[in-house]
């Protein structure tokens, strides 16, 4: 009766982390396209610096209103008014690249990057169903210290320095996929929209980090 008891409970454990991969990569795959969306009309609209950081600030706001509502039905909301204003701020982004000889190239390549390291990661992760737990601590300080240099390259726009940093976001990005996705498949994680916003946000700064990159080799 006990060994009975165990199993259901590991297969409910088990049925409700499927559920939850299910939910956060069907709504991964809406966000993205929704921002996509956004994106291309920020960049219609060419809105320059100051649509940046209006979209930007907006994003980060709902983002915090996103995580306080993820247990209720207004988290799919908020979830998608945040994912909306960071398409619209990455299309002054853009814009600037598309404004170069080969931009259109460039940002087909950091797309092509992105969806490689996400989606070649995310498969190792979900297969081997590793536990990544222990790289959390060292992905958080990582990040920590690329945000302080970041602020301290403000000030000294040192062009080596800038594209180390952003190499840098690449490594811990990679590295939060795996640790995301891992929190997923071992039962760590059991909120999808919390879930998605995390793996959207990974995928996000792996992007415009590759296409730093990528523009500064080809230019």
């Amino acid at each position: 009766m006990e060994h009975r008891t165990t199993y259901s409970a590991s297969q409910e454990s088990a049925l409700q982390t499927n559920k939850v991969l299910r939910n956060t990569y069907s709504l991964l795959a809406m966000t993205l396209a929704f921002s996509a969306v956004t994106a291309f009309i920020s960049t219609f609209l060419n809105m320059g610096t100051i649509g940046y950081f209006g979209f930007f600030i907006a994003g980060m706001v709902s983002l915090f209103i996103v995580h306080k509502k993820a247990d209720s039905a207004q988290g799919l909301l908020w979830t998608f008014i945040f994912t909306g204003c960071m398409g619209m701020a990455l299309g002054p982004i853009l814009n600037t690249y598309l404004a170069m000889s080969n931009g259109g190239e460039t940002i087909m390549q950091a797309l092509g990057g992105t969806a490689l390291i996400f989606f070649g990661l995310s498969a190792y992760a979900l297969t081997t169903k590793k536990d990544f737990s222990f790289m959390g601590g060292f992905l958080t300080v990582g990040l920590i210290v690329v945000l302080v240099a970041s602020i301290a390259n403000i000030f000294f726009a040192v062009p080596a320095v800038y594209l180390a940093l952003r190499a840098a976001i690449v490594l811990l990005m990679s590295g939060f996929i795996l640790f995301d996705t891992s929190r997923i498949v071992n039962g760590g994680e059991t909120n999808y929209i919390r879930a998605t916003v995390a793996l959207y946000l990974n995928i996000y700064n792996l992007f415009v980090s590759l296409l730093s990159l990528i523009g500064a080799s080809d230019d």
